[in-house]
């Protein structure tokens, strides 16, 4: 029997992101006797590689340890601590640059296409699906998926002459489901009535808002490292953060929000924070510095001499919080005073109500079930020649590359995994 005459086997990947393209063209790369079909809900493609990192696409992050790279993961560490054994960091830059997209490292471990545009990932991953015949279908939304002897039969909505959309059948030999997740649910209640137990999805990477408090007047502030603290928690983060129009932001906030997803949620996203401007220095070490520039700045202005570094408006803002004149000099200075500025600089308090997420780009905390999926292969253990990659899973991680690097390593995994099934 010639390689004519066997009837090609259909992929079917439900999702256009990275962890759906990543699938759809490693399988049809390794298997070019696969028909692979990418079927995407909207009418955009990669929205969240579009937008990341501010639209320059913070594609994985510089980390070459499994072990640590794993620890960034708020859920899932043990599960990435399997699978980027199979594709790591190292591969996914070398993926790239062998396809005339080379990466380039930030200082704080972030990597970027040299070009500084996520249209470069965009297009390399558009260019290799085209180059081994993945055919992508927009608009189009699946409803509901049954198993059909070997294989699947999916209902789907896709763009027709009338309106609403009218629903139509698609039948496949495989079927990786790689689209996202929180908000959008009902794709959860089909997969759930395969047998899948659904960890609840809730939103991570957030922002805290703090309605009409007076330091979101400081709005474009930043710090290079301050810690946050949430009240009544064991729960802390380090790091760059910075004051926006609604609240707080900046790597710290957006690490905390991971870490803390689902106690956060459980709060409804309403609790106190402490933020501790200078990390690096206690109460009382920061107690005798006051002390020492009392002394050694005694003539000069409170507002127009800053000696720890902090930005200019923040400075003067602490000033004014404590209602003390910015003409008053460094030796006039009252010991009451001086201890209410240590306190605030140390140790200000916070109400934060409510959370930001930003359109495609939040990231969702949940999803199928890990203990549910080999991790080997990303097949469903509940039902055959059924995969799963990306952000459907329940694996989240913080911010800087490590979510992107999850839908790279999962959905090649996926495509090996469906390549080799296919005969």
């Amino acid at each position: 029997m010639n390689e004519q005459s066997i009837a090609k086997k259909r992929l079917i990947v439900i999702g256009g992101g990275a962890a759906g393209f990543f699938c759809a063209v490693s399988a049809a790369r390794l298997n070019p006797r696969l028909e692979v079909q990418l079927l995407e809900k909207t009418n955009k493609l990669l929205s969240k590689v579009r937008i990341s990192g501010g639209g320059r696409c913070n594609v994985t992050h510089a980390c070459f340890d499994v072990e640590a790279m794993s620890k960034n993961y708020p859920r899932g560490q043990h599960f990435v601590k399997k699978t980027f054994h199979q594709f790591f960091t190292t591969d996914t830059i070398r993926w790239f640059e062998e396809r005339g997209v080379p990466l380039k490292t930030e200082k704080d471990g972030r990597m970027f296409p040299v070009t500084d545009s996520s249209q470069s990932i965009i297009d390399c991953l558009v260019r290799e699906a085209n180059r081994y015949g993945v055919q992508i279908i927009l608009n189009t939304e699946v409803k509901e998926m049954l198993r059909t002897g070997e294989g699947w039969t999916l209902t789907i909505n896709r763009p027709g002459t009338g309106s609403p959309l009218t629903p139509t059948l698609q039948t496949a030999d495989y079927i990786c489901v790689a689209c996202g997740g929180y908000p959008k649910l009902s794709m959860f209640e089909w997969i759930r009535k395969l047998g899948h137990t659904i960890e609840e999805p809730v939103p991570s990477l957030f922002t805290f808002n703090m309605p009409g408090n007076p330091v979101t007047e400081l709005m474009g502030v930043s710090v290079d490292r301050v810690q946050i603290k949430i009240v009544g928690t064991r729960m802390e983060q380090q790091g760059p953060l910075l004051i926006t129009h609604w609240g707080l932001s900046g790597p710290v906030v957006l690490k905390l929000s991971a870490w803390g997803a689902r106690e956060l949620k459980d709060m409804n996203w309403e609790f106190e924070i402490t933020v501790n401007w200078l990390p690096h220095l206690n109460e009382q070490q920061l107690t005798e510095q006051f002390r020492i520039h009392r002394f050694e700045m005694a003539a000069q202005k409170l507002a127009g001499r800053n000696p720890f570094g902090l930005p200019k408006r923040l400075w003067e803002f602490f000033i004014g919080q404590q209602g003390i004149q910015t003409a008053k000099r460094w030796a006039d200075l009252r010991t009451e005073e001086q201890h209410k500025l240590v306190k605030q600089i140390n140790q200000s308090r916070f109400r934060v109500k409510g959370k930001t997420t930003f359109k495609e780009e939040f990231v969702t905390a949940g999803g199928i079930r890990l203990s549910e999926v080999d991790s080997k292969t990303m097949m469903s253990k509940k039902a055959p020649n059924l995969f799963f990659a990306g952000e459907i899973l329940d694996v989240d991680g913080i911010t800087g590359g490590f979510n992107f690097q999850h839908a790279w390593t999962s959905g090649f995994i996926a495509g090996k995994s469906i390549a080799s099934l296919a005969p």
